[in-house]
Protein backbone atom coordinates (compact mmCIF):
# COMPACT_ATOMS: atom_id res chain seq x y z
CA UNK A 1 0.00 0.00 0.00
CA UNK A 2 2.59 2.50 0.63
CA UNK A 3 3.81 1.83 -2.96
CA UNK A 4 0.96 3.76 -4.25
CA UNK A 5 0.57 6.15 -1.17
CA UNK A 6 1.80 8.67 -3.64
CA UNK A 7 -1.21 8.41 -5.61
CA UNK A 8 -3.17 9.88 -2.38
CA UNK A 9 -0.41 12.52 -2.18
CA UNK A 10 -1.19 13.31 -5.98
CA UNK A 11 -5.13 13.70 -5.74
CA UNK A 12 -5.10 15.80 -2.05
CA UNK A 13 -2.32 18.53 -4.33
CA UNK A 14 -4.54 18.53 -7.09
CA UNK A 15 -7.96 19.03 -4.75
CA UNK A 16 -5.72 21.90 -2.86
CA UNK A 17 -4.47 23.57 -5.58
CA UNK A 18 -8.11 23.64 -7.37
CA UNK A 19 -9.33 24.89 -4.26
CA UNK A 20 -7.48 27.90 -3.68
CA UNK A 21 -9.27 29.35 -7.02
CA UNK A 22 -12.66 29.49 -4.92
CA UNK A 23 -10.92 31.23 -1.48
CA UNK A 24 -9.20 34.63 -0.86
CA UNK A 25 -6.21 33.27 1.81
CA UNK A 26 -3.67 32.41 -0.62
CA UNK A 27 -2.90 29.36 1.57
CA UNK A 28 -3.80 26.11 0.21
CA UNK A 29 -1.93 26.76 -2.79
CA UNK A 30 0.67 26.07 -0.55
CA UNK A 31 -0.31 23.00 1.08
CA UNK A 32 -1.32 21.39 -2.08
CA UNK A 33 2.27 22.54 -3.31
CA UNK A 34 3.33 20.56 -0.13
CA UNK A 35 1.21 17.66 -1.23
CA UNK A 36 2.67 17.32 -4.78
CA UNK A 37 6.29 17.44 -3.41
CA UNK A 38 5.25 14.28 -0.75
CA UNK A 39 3.78 12.58 -3.97
CA UNK A 40 6.40 12.72 -6.07
CA UNK A 41 9.09 11.45 -3.26
CA UNK A 42 6.30 8.75 -2.96
CA UNK A 43 6.56 7.94 -6.91
CA UNK A 44 10.71 8.15 -6.34
CA UNK A 45 11.06 5.55 -4.19
CA UNK A 46 10.25 7.51 -0.38
CA UNK A 47 8.36 4.66 0.98
CA UNK A 48 8.25 5.82 4.81
CA UNK A 49 4.60 7.10 5.44
CA UNK A 50 5.98 9.46 8.22
CA UNK A 51 9.01 10.87 5.81
CA UNK A 52 6.50 11.84 2.98
CA UNK A 53 4.05 13.60 5.77
CA UNK A 54 7.61 15.90 7.02
CA UNK A 55 8.35 16.20 3.40
CA UNK A 56 4.42 18.07 2.83
CA UNK A 57 4.74 19.72 6.46
CA UNK A 58 8.59 21.16 5.52
CA UNK A 59 7.47 22.05 2.05
CA UNK A 60 3.92 23.59 2.87
CA UNK A 61 4.98 25.48 5.86
CA UNK A 62 8.30 26.76 3.91
CA UNK A 63 6.26 27.83 1.06
CA UNK A 64 3.58 29.73 3.19
CA UNK A 65 6.25 31.43 5.36
CA UNK A 66 8.37 32.97 2.46
CA UNK A 67 5.11 33.82 0.31
CA UNK A 68 4.03 35.77 4.07
CA UNK A 69 7.62 37.23 3.84
CA UNK A 70 7.32 38.26 -0.21
CA UNK A 71 4.02 39.98 0.51
CA UNK A 72 4.99 41.99 3.38
CA UNK A 73 8.12 43.16 1.55
CA UNK A 74 6.83 43.71 -1.91
CA UNK A 75 3.35 44.53 -1.85
CA UNK A 76 2.55 46.59 1.42
CA UNK A 77 4.92 49.08 0.60
CA UNK A 78 3.65 52.18 -1.81
CA UNK A 79 5.88 53.67 -4.38
CA UNK A 80 7.14 55.96 -1.99
CA UNK A 81 8.39 54.03 0.67
CA UNK A 82 5.95 54.18 2.92
CA UNK A 83 3.52 51.53 4.41
CA UNK A 84 -0.01 50.43 2.25
CA UNK A 85 -2.67 51.95 3.86
CA UNK A 86 -5.91 50.30 3.25
CA UNK A 87 -9.89 50.08 4.91
CA UNK A 88 -10.11 52.99 7.90
CA UNK A 89 -6.82 53.38 8.22
CA UNK A 90 -6.79 54.76 4.37
CA UNK A 91 -9.37 57.51 5.59
CA UNK A 92 -7.28 60.50 6.80
CA UNK A 93 -6.93 62.92 4.11
CA UNK A 94 -9.60 61.66 1.79
CA UNK A 95 -12.70 63.63 0.76
CA UNK A 96 -16.48 63.57 1.60
CA UNK A 97 -19.66 65.20 0.92
CA UNK A 98 -21.92 65.53 4.26
CA UNK A 99 -25.21 64.48 3.51
CA UNK A 100 -26.56 64.80 6.64
CA UNK A 101 -25.97 67.96 8.87
CA UNK A 102 -25.00 68.39 12.36
CA UNK A 103 -27.17 67.93 15.50
CA UNK A 104 -26.58 67.55 18.95
CA UNK A 105 -24.51 69.11 21.10
CA UNK A 106 -21.55 66.94 19.99
CA UNK A 107 -22.28 68.62 16.19
CA UNK A 108 -22.90 65.07 15.20
CA UNK A 109 -24.01 64.58 11.06
CA UNK A 110 -22.87 62.01 8.54
CA UNK A 111 -20.46 62.01 5.90
CA UNK A 112 -20.15 59.83 3.07
CA UNK A 113 -16.64 58.84 1.74
CA UNK A 114 -16.35 56.69 -1.39
CA UNK A 115 -19.60 55.06 -0.80
CA UNK A 116 -19.52 54.53 2.66
CA UNK A 117 -21.72 56.80 5.07
CA UNK A 118 -19.80 57.51 8.26
CA UNK A 119 -20.80 58.90 11.83
CA UNK A 120 -18.89 62.63 11.37
CA UNK A 121 -18.21 65.31 13.71
CA UNK A 122 -16.17 68.68 12.64
CA UNK A 123 -12.84 68.75 13.70
CA UNK A 124 -11.64 70.84 16.14
CA UNK A 125 -12.19 74.46 15.61
CA UNK A 126 -14.43 73.98 12.89
CA UNK A 127 -18.43 75.12 12.90
CA UNK A 128 -21.25 72.15 12.87
CA UNK A 129 -21.52 70.61 9.40
CA UNK A 130 -24.08 71.45 6.53
CA UNK A 131 -25.46 69.09 4.01
CA UNK A 132 -23.69 69.12 0.89
CA UNK A 133 -20.40 71.05 2.03
CA UNK A 134 -17.12 69.10 1.04
CA UNK A 135 -14.94 67.95 4.15
CA UNK A 136 -11.43 66.41 4.28
CA UNK A 137 -11.18 63.43 6.74
CA UNK A 138 -8.59 64.48 9.38
CA UNK A 139 -8.58 61.65 11.52
CA UNK A 140 -10.88 58.25 12.22
CA UNK A 141 -11.47 57.52 15.75
CA UNK A 142 -13.44 54.05 16.37
CA UNK A 143 -16.62 53.88 13.73
CA UNK A 144 -16.44 57.69 13.77
CA UNK A 145 -14.40 60.15 11.62
CA UNK A 146 -13.63 63.99 12.36
CA UNK A 147 -13.73 66.68 9.56
CA UNK A 148 -12.80 69.73 8.08
CA UNK A 149 -14.15 72.15 5.68
CA UNK A 150 -12.41 72.18 2.04
CA UNK A 151 -12.39 75.09 -0.43
CA UNK A 152 -14.84 75.09 -3.22
CA UNK A 153 -12.96 72.91 -5.83
CA UNK A 154 -13.61 73.24 -9.50
CA UNK A 155 -15.42 69.85 -10.91
CA UNK A 156 -13.41 67.89 -14.01
CA UNK A 157 -14.82 70.25 -16.13
CA UNK A 158 -13.01 73.45 -14.45
CA UNK A 159 -16.02 74.55 -13.03
CA UNK A 160 -16.57 75.82 -9.77
CA UNK A 161 -18.99 73.32 -7.73
CA UNK A 162 -22.12 75.39 -6.65
CA UNK A 163 -21.82 77.87 -9.35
Amino acid sequence: MANYLWIFWAILGAVLVVAEVFTTGFVLLWFGIGALAAGLAGLLGVHSIILQFLIFAAVSIGLTAASRTIFVNYFSREKSGGDLKSGVESLPGKIGTVVSSSRGSMHEGAVKVFGSTWTAYPAEGEEPLEAGDRVEVTRVQGASIYVRRIGIAPDWRGKELGS
